[in-house]
């Protein structure tokens, strides 16, 4: 997270009731704002399971 009180997590990191803030909120614009939004869905949803392999340690 390039900002905010979560600078320097990854997004994957973010709690879910950040997100849902955002969701109320509204997103950013751009990418990071497109990138918050598919964090949204992918917690939502359950599937973080799928994005934690693909981060190198």
């Amino acid at each position: 997270m390039p900002f905010g009180k979560f600078k320097g997590h990854l997004l994957i990191q973010l709690p879910e009731y950040y997100l849902v803030w955002y969701r109320g909120k509204g997103f950013p614009e751009g990418k990071i704002g497109q990138q918050l939004q598919l964090m949204y869905e992918i917690k939502a949803n359950g599937l973080e399971d799928l994005i934690y392999p693909l981060i190198k340690k």
